[in-house]
């Protein structure tokens, strides 16, 4: 049964399950539903713990073993295997199956795995672990959401903080949701439960923001300029290298330039190009913001700073695609 992360507390409240498969790429998610898992275990009187880390060298008969074998003080144990790619392999997805069907008494097995892939979902072993235990996946926070989660952690501290400091932190730790935790942890240790203003959070929040380069892409699309000047000052400090953040805008601009100049309608374009259902409302909007012209000369303008960052031609590449982007979502 798939249960979302807000979801996890009430389940548990109802049931504790005898598996736990929890995915996703946001680290801190995975780390937290699993602690509420094993937290809710221990006041059940799980007391003991095995955890399983797979490599390429990992013998999955030790999972078999352990779900077979009876606790030396015959106590309740919470077992963990850790799944870092999610891809368990041929033998891992055969033991899987067989121990869903036939999961050890007084255990709780917590799976814990990196973000899985399409297909993963369509596998007799998901799909077993589905219907035999509970499925937690966990989606990255966006940034429009991210305000709100903080606001909910904040408020979990017993802190309370107007709109600008909430999006200032929002700001400095986006993309970073384990440093937008750490972030409000150290905010409760320096001021407690209390009322906070935008001066107070500027004073204590670290620049956090991390970012990568299909960050820019939507942001630009999305007519953030604000966004899209910051993003490009974070990946600047971060070292990425200028020819990939050209590689990913250049792509997005030819194709949009495609779209503008065809006959048909966008909707019926974007569909010939398969792009994704959740992107076109980004395509959407920036088609609206420029014309077919505008579009060509963006084009051009991604073909002279490829020669700007060849050293084919004078200038400095930082500067010209700060000016792209902020022109894009102009």
């Amino acid at each position: 049964m798939k249960v979302r992360p807000d979801q996890l507390e009430r389940q548990l409240q109802k049931e504790l399950a005898a598996i736990y498969f929890i995915s996703g790429d946001e680290p801190l998610q995975v780390m937290e539903a699993a602690d509420r898992v094993r937290a809710n275990a221990r006041e059940r009187d799980y007391t003991e713990r095995e955890v399983l880390d797979v490599d390429a060298q990992f013998d999955w008969n030790l999972l078999l073993d352990a779900g077979n074998s009876m606790s030396l003080f015959a106590e309740k144990r919470i077992l963990e295997l850790r799944l870092p790619t999610g891809k368990p392999g041929k033998i891992g997805s055969q033991v899987l199956q067989e121990y869903a069907l036939r999961p050890a008494e007084d255990t709780v097995l917590i799976i814990s795995s990196a973000k899985l892939e399409g297909s993963s979902k369509n596998t007799k072993w998901f799909k077993t672990l589905d219907q035999q235990g509970i499925i937690i996946q966990c989606w990255p926070v966006s940034s429009d959401q991210l305000p709100g989660w903080i606001n909910q952690r904040l408020q979990s501290k017993g802190i309370s903080a107007d709109r600008e400091a909430i999006q200032l932190l929002a700001d400095r730790v986006e993309g970073n949701l384990l440093a937008a935790a750490q972030e409000v942890d150290k905010l409760f240790l320096l001021h407690g439960a209390s009322k906070l203003n935008f001066e107070q959070v500027a004073s204590a929040v670290a620049d956090s923001a991390r970012y990568n380069i299909y960050d820019l892409v939507d942001s630009a699309l999305q007519g953030d300029v604000c966004r899209t000047s910051r993003i490009i000052g974070g990946l600047k400090n971060e070292g990425v290298e200028p020819v990939l953040m050209l590689w990913a805008l250049s792509r997005e601009v030819r194709m949009i330039t495609q779209i503008s100049e065809a006959n048909i309608s966008a909707d019926a374009v974007m569909t010939k190009l398969r792009i994704w259902d959740n992107r076109k409302g980004l395509i959407r909007k920036a088609l609206s913001r420029h014309s077919a012209a505008k579009w060509k000369m963006f084009l051009k303008r991604c073909a002279k700073i490829d020669k700007v960052i060849k050293g084919v031609e004078d200038g400095r590449a930082w500067d010209e695609l700060l000016m792209l982007s902020t022109q894009i979502a102009q």
